[in-house]
């Protein structure tokens, strides 16, 4: 007996079929996807683990740098914590690689060393015993040795990025016996550390100036938000009515109102109504200028808005657009804390940024008072390693959100290095030593 299927019915298997396959191709293209999400954020993850360990590299280089030109117990101690800090980090990014059969082991010694010898050193000035000229070789190698570690990894970092193989697929590959640049890579890092010196023991200005209350603005007038975008429309050379409100304020410890308008964002605190930041998006494709005359451009910036006693410190170049921060001057004091940056655009020379934040959190009227020790005897307990080159006053901020007045030291060390040094007026501890580095383009410190 036949059976006969109608036109319909047949339709509505074909149609069910269909529909059946369709969500069958659905769910794979959903596994598939879930998939890659997956694979990239192992990807991620390993290129972020890269990146974490070759920055506490440089973080601990520059830290055993600065160890050689402490003399105070008081440093050493702060050093010798932020290396025990960093050197955890560092082991922490490199448990999330996948080479834990490598031979990395010592890599790994030295990461669990570091720290510990530089708590026993900081131990060892409070005793009241000098550091022999020994121990200062010693940090010298660790130094070179930190610091190649750290060269080596960002070598690494950017092979790894330029290749076409995935992270994972060479890991797996190093762990197979398989040879490439990232088994040649792992091998220096590890020779590296063929040279560092037998350990025998027992045993970074704060970016904080959002994290108080700033006087300057707690005790000024409120203004309404269409007071504000008047500030803000004259200072962009705009007109009130193209700047429009964004869809939120910043509150916080300095609340402020924002606008928008043509690429332009301005910000404007609502106590006093000061133009707390300017940012306009553009892409700077040539550079014309210098850095000297970037700063120059800055420098005339501030003095036609009416700011006044700024004083260039530090500027950095990067992607076209030159960054110089200024500090306030007070009486031949250097005030390290009530900081502007200007953003510099290298192909016309036009201000593309502006950040006031650490300026009017920070600026107050200071009684800064006569020192307790001279400029002499605090010169007098610097490093034998550095040598003085010039010297002034500044004011510096702490861990504590608190000020210190010191004497700033530029000195030059043994090895060419310009390092500053902070002493403090009152105690004659050192508070701080930063290392200058000087580039093409830039003058940053570490």
């Amino acid at each position: 007996m036949k059976t006969i299927i109608s036109r319909r019915t047949l339709v509505r298997i074909i149609s069910f079929s269909v529909a059946i396959i369709a969500v069958l191709a659905a769910a794979d293209i959903v596994y598939m996807c879930r998939l890659s999400r997956a694979e990239s954020s192992i990807e991620y993850g390993y290129q972020e683990a890269v990146e974490e360990l070759a920055q506490s590299a440089d973080k601990i280089s520059a830290t055993l740098t600065k160890g050689l030109y402490a003399s105070s117990p008081q440093m050493m101690q702060k050093l010798s914590s932020e290396l025990l800090s960093e050197a955890s980090n560092a082991k922490n990014a490199l448990t999330k690689l996948p080479v834990a059969t490598s031979n990395l082991e010592k890599t790994e010694k030295f990461l669990s060393q570091i720290g510990n010898y530089a708590y026993a050193m900081s131990a060892t000035t409070a005793d009241g015993t000098t550091p022999s000229y020994e121990d200062y070789q010693t940090m010298s190698t660790l130094c070179d040795n930190a610091e190649a570690f750290a060269d080596e990894l960002w070598s690494l970092k950017s092979k790894l990025l330029s290749n076409d193989k995935t992270i994972t697929e060479l890991f797996s590959e190093l762990e197979d016996g398989g040879g490439s640049f990232l088994a040649d890579g792992l091998s220096t890092v590890e020779e590296g550390f063929e040279n560092t010196p037998k350990l025998i023991y027992d045993g970074p200005f704060s970016d904080h100036i959002l994290e108080k209350t700033s006087v300057m603005l707690e005790n000024a007038e409120e203004i309404s938000e269409d007071e504000a975008k008047e500030i803000a429309a004259s200072y962009c050379g705009l007109e009130a009515y193209q700047m429009k409100t964004a869809e939120y304020s910043e509150e916080g410890t300095m609340p402020s109102y924002r606008f928008t308008a043509n690429g332009v964002t301005c910000s404007v605190t609502k106590n006093g109504g000061y133009v707390c930041y300017m940012l306009k998006r553009q892409a700077v494709k040539t550079s014309n200028l210098g850095a000297e005359e970037a700063v120059e451009a800055a420098q005339t910036y501030l003095e036609n808005l009416g700011i006044e006693d700024m004083t260039e410190t530090y500027y950095e170049t990067y992607n076209g657009v030159c960054t110089v921060n200024f500090a306030y001057s007070e009486d031949g004091v250097t005030c390290y804390t009530d900081l502007i940056k200007v953003a510099v655009a290298l192909d016309d020379g036009e201000i593309i940024g502006y950040d006031a934040r650490g300026f009017l959190m920070n600026h107050v009227e200071r009684e800064l008072g006569e020192p307790t020790l001279s400029e002499t005897e605090c010169q007098a307990n610097l490093s034998p390693m550095l040598t003085v080159t010039g010297s002034g006053m500044a004011v510096i901020p702490s861990d504590s959100v608190e000020e210190k007045l010191c004497y700033e030291y530029r000195c030059q060390s043994t090895d060419g290095k310009t390092v500053l040094v902070y002493v403090n007026t009152e105690t004659g501890e050192e508070e701080d030593i930063l290392i200058l580095l000087e580039t093409e383009g830039s003058v940053l410190t570490v």
